[in-house]
């Protein structure tokens, strides 16, 4: 038999079973989603499409962060269906050995995370982003808006009768660099204009330094000042939370614009922890896939079959845990950022090593 027919049709079943379970996923994902959504949108009178559509926006970023978890699961369910087809035991009489079947699949698995990296991964970046957007016009805090752009930080609240316009070139922990604050009346008429070197904002009232104010734009003296009290109940911490948010970011863009995205007031810490998650992908498919094939390639046994299974599984979610905890290590700066990334996959790679040692014996 040709050996580029075998290749080709194992790698189609692969590819077939990974359509599978992301399928699966998509629907979980959509079900899970859209009762949050529902839930969120409950005192407002859109409809039902509105959650439905944000539900499924949803879903790629999720298939993403989920990615290493549905191989593992399309590796098994491909291997299980090779087994009871008696097509590995075929094959093996053709020459093929076990280090083969997963050497296919890691090519199949390379080739999944090159068009995830590239092609889908920008796609989900502008989804997520039209995601926030959308929701961020039915926030239940209407009195604060933000949101950042290429000409930087742009903050709206309301301040008691008055409406108050921020813009910010970028933000470094607990300050706004080079701010410049509009306040306006309901009438939309400005008020005051008010532009400072930095702004510090871990409090109320915020701490504005080294600037000037005009009280009004028929008044063209300009009010030096040193230090500013600025009465705001905008905190820091719904800044972080739109920084926090890497998803709206490609991979692309990870890694041509990092300096362009540190100066807007992204963390760079954050941003290397995300370039390295995109980085480390391609591997951590591969180690799934041997991980999945493993377990099912072990026996022959139907009834031992269930109990490898069954384990993979549990090992599975144990790395699901440990790659959480060795991010949340890496977070709080106990380890290194880039081996918080690295580390579960250097455990998973030793592991491999050994286990697929063992089923090319067999």
């Amino acid at each position: 038999m040709n050996n580029f027919v075998i290749n080709k049709y194992l790698v189609m079943e692969f590819l077939k079973s990974f359509l599978h379970v992301v399928l699966i996923f998509c629907c979980l994902g959509l079900i899970m989603n859209l009762f949050e959504e529902i839930s969120y949108f409950k005192n407002y009178d859109v409809g039902i499409m509105l959650p439905v559509t944000l539900s499924l926006m949803i879903i790629p970023s999720i298939l993403i962060n989920m990615l290493p978890f549905i191989l593992f699961l399309s590796s098994m369910w491909v291997f299980i269906k090779l087994k009871n087809n008696r097509d590995i035991l075929s094959l093996k009489t053709f020459g093929f050995s076990n280090v083969r079947f997963l050497f296919l699949f890691s090519f199949a698995a390379i080739f999944i995370s090159i068009v995830t990296l590239f092609a889908f991964n920008p796609l989900t970046s502008i989804i997520v982003k039209y995601y926030e957007d959308i929701k961020g016009k039915y926030d239940i805090d209407k009195s604060h808006l933000a949101a950042i752009n290429t000409n930087g930080i742009w903050i709206r609240e309301k301040n008691g009768k008055n409406i108050n316009i921020i813009k910010s070139q970028k933000f470094e922990e607990d300050r706004l660099i080079n701010v410049s604050i509009y306040i306006f009346d309901q009438d939309n008429s400005l008020l005051k204009r008010i532009e400072a070197s930095e702004a510090n904002i871990s409090g109320n009232p915020w701490i504005v330094q080294n600037g000037f104010e005009i009280n009004s734009m028929k008044e063209s003296k300009k009010k030096e000042f040193t230090t500013l009290e600025f009465e705001s109940t905008f905190s820091k911490d719904k800044l972080n939370s739109i920084y926090s948010n890497l998803d709206t970011i490609s991979f692309y863009n990870l890694i041509t614009n990092m300096d362009k995205l540190t100066k807007k007031g992204y963390n760079p810490k954050l941003l290397k922890e995300k370039q390295h998650f995109y980085l480390s992908l391609p591997f951590f498919l591969i180690l799934m896939v041997c991980l999945s094939g493993i377990f099912t390639l072990t026996s022959n046994d139907r009834k031992q079959n269930t109990y490898y299974i069954l384990l993979a599984i549990v090992v599975c979610v144990f790395i699901f845990y440990f790659k959480n905890f060795s991010t949340a290590l890496g977070a709080t700066e106990r380890i290194p950022l880039v081996l918080s990334v690295w580390a579960p996959i250097i455990a998973l790679s030793l592991f491999c090593s050994v286990g697929v040692m063992q089923i090319n014996e067999r």
